[in-house]
């Protein structure tokens, strides 16, 4: 049994290592296509803050890559975003690799038709919830509304 997942650990890490630049013309369609590209935020005229409302920021590279970048005010980071796909009831499913947290993570996130845009679910590679059905885990709030700052 550890020998068959060692081997599907290895086989997929050799996946995701040589098929960036196949997949990357795909991914950047993908969130392009569906209208994730650009700055966003809960309130834009606030500057950016960890408890108030990080500015967050998805870009494609000259090279292809699609990139994170996080704001949140006193701190800020960069991340790859390794995929992205739209399922039947029009919800991103995002997955992005944090180097600072030396984790991927896969958020899920819907576009209302005003244009705001809403985290629906984010949790970690081994299935742990912040967010699941569009509230945080910790409280139960649902997650507010983000704005296309740009």
């Amino acid at each position: 049994m550890t020998r068959c997942l060692s081997r599907c650990t290895t086989a997929a890490l050799l996946w995701v290592a040589f098929t960036p630049a196949a997949g990357a013309e795909t991914l950047s369609t993908t969130v392009e296509q569906w209208g994730l590209l650009g700055s966003w935020a809960v309130d834009c005229a606030a500057r950016p803050d960890r408890d108030k409302g990080a500015l967050l920021t998805y870009e494609i590279r000259k090279d292809g890559r699609v990139m994170y970048r996080r704001n949140f005010g006193d701190a800020r980071d960069e991340s790859e975003v390794v995929s992205a796909t739209v399922n039947a009831e029009g919800v991103l499913n995002v997955m992005v690799y944090f180097p600072s947290l030396k984790q991927t993570r896969e958020f899920g996130l819907l576009l209302s038709k005003q244009g705001s845009l809403r985290a629906i679910y984010n949790r970690s590679e081994r299935g742990e919830y912040t967010i699941r059905d569009g509230k945080y885990v910790a409280t139960g709030a649902p997650t507010p509304p983000q704005q296309r700052c740009d």
